[in-house]
């Protein structure tokens, strides 16, 4: 692909070793991977294809999505589920999401990708756990692909349903002989663990309350006789979860993960809500890695998790933005913010996280969590992947005093530029790869389908 400048930058976030913050700054790229970063006078004046950001950008890593549910896009802002916690939550969208379908999964994976990289994303995980119909992964990789975000697909799975005593209803559960021969063919035809890596593939049983001791546990062992094939579930989301996993398997939710195989460098769990101290301690000694949800755990009310704790504890935590339908928006941007912002209030303590601090869980977090040590950071070797965020906007007028932390605290709700493997797909605020109004106008028909159930 050649080389790219990117030169005249305001203030480079590097997120290096060192936490460089580089004002009048530019980066060089050859082939798609960062070879230079620094002053702008100091590197070469020309490249392939050149970008002047005139001193009046910051630049920084592409932010990593560590959890997300594409498909819960189509039944957002729901009216029956606004007010509900997680199980009734879940027990009334069940029913509307057994009518999914693969052009429901293609359109909506797009849709919720077009919104993450317009917000500053350029990596994502998925965690599709339901196959209705004539859903598969294949679906979401193709859209993904097509899109050209940086992707790291989840075969969700449920495998437990009412009648064994699990939350799902039966028809949308499978059995666990096919899960694992999907999870085989998929980790197969897709998985790429190369540096660099546009796609790579997890194994991902849904929760305690939808899937066997058995499946986690085989789910496991497969996953590990591949390399760089990781784990991922839900844990210890609210407290109904907690009490499901006392009453089934006489655990809390940490013991019960490490009692499935589940702990370790190449496990990260969403949520984490109401994990106990022991668990976070156990985490943090297996760098076992976490993905927080601030705004999807306030919206279903399941309480402020303890990050602080976690990360003092060493562990691993990303951000994620979990399922539109428990969230209703698609921004890592907010994400961080209100990471920030419930840390203080949780511990009534102002100074608990800092907006760089929340940044960092945004990106490097997220590579970790996700166990990429190629992004996440601006450096030479790193992949190309990265955001210019324009100061010239009304959000940020009165805070030129520190723009690195105005990107937290002040809304910055999109960006004007963002690079994903080198490629320009977001350009003066307008996605380069897909028909936006277009894109929108399907995935409200598929929505008005999919609830109406028309």
């Amino acid at each position: 692909m050649g080389t790219l400048l990117v030169k005249n930058i305001h203030t480079l976030v590097t997120m290096n070793a060192a936490r460089e913050e580089i004002r009048d700054a530019a980066v060089f790229v050859r082939d798609n991977v960062i070879e230079q970063v620094g002053a702008t006078a100091a590197l070469p004046a020309t490249a392939d294809e050149v970008l002047d950001l005139r001193g009046r950008h910051v630049v920084l890593p592409g932010l990593v999505n560590t959890h997300h549910h594409f498909y819960q896009t189509l039944t957002r802002a729901v009216p029956a589920a606004q007010n509900c916690d997680l199980f009734q939550w879940l027990k009334t969208l069940y029913p509307i999401w057994s009518r999914l379908t693969a052009e429901g999964v293609y359109v909506s994976a797009q849709m919720a990708a077009a919104e993450l990289m317009l917000s500053g994303c350029t990596t994502s995980s998925d965690h599709l756990y339901l196959f209705p119909n004539d859903c598969t992964l294949d679906d979401e990789i193709r859209a993904l692909g097509d899109i050209g975000m940086r992707f790291h697909a989840c075969r969700g799975s449920m495998s437990v349903g009412e009648s064994q005593g699990g939350l799902p209803p039966d028809a949308l559960v499978e059995r666990e002989a096919d899960i694992l021969k999907d999870s085989q063919r998929l980790i197969g035809q897709y998985h790429d663990n190369r540096r660099h890596a546009m796609l790579r593939v997890a194994l991902a049983p849904c929760s305690p309350f939808s899937v066997s001791r058995d499946l986690m546990r085989e789910s496991a062992a497969l996953a590990r006789a591949h390399r760089g094939v990781r784990l991922h579930t839900h844990l210890a989301e609210n407290k109904s979860d907690v009490t499901y996993s006392l009453e089934k398997f006489g655990l809390v939710p940490g013991d019960y993960a490490e009692s499935v195989g589940w702990v370790g460098e190449d496990v990260w769990h969403a949520h984490c809500v109401q994990l106990s101290d022991d668990s976070i301690a156990k985490f943090g000694r297996t760098g076992t890695g976490v993905a927080h949800c601030p705004c999807s755990n306030m919206r279903l009310a399941s309480g402020i998790a303890p990050v602080k704790k976690m990360l003092c504890a060493r562990v691993p935590v990303g951000l994620g933005v979990d399922g539109a339908a428990s969230n209703d928006a698609t921004n890592l941007f907010h994400e961080a913010r209100e990471a920030c912002l419930l840390a203080r209030v949780g511990a009534q303590d102002a100074s608990v996280m800092t907006a760089r601090e929340a940044l960092e869980l945004a990106t490097l977090g997220g590579a970790r969590v996700l166990g990429r040590d190629d992004i996440g950071s601006l450096a030479p070797g790193m992949a190309a992947d990265f955001i210019a965020v324009n100061l010239d906007r009304p959000s940020f007028a009165g805070a030129q005093h520190d723009v690195v932390a105005a990107l937290i605290l002040c809304q910055a709700d999109t960006v004007d530029y963002s690079f994903i493997n080198g490629r320009r797909i977001v350009d003066q605020g307008r996605l380069t790869t897909v028909e936006l109004p277009e894109l929108v106008e399907k995935t409200n028909r598929l929505a008005r389908r999919l609830v109406g159930g028309g």
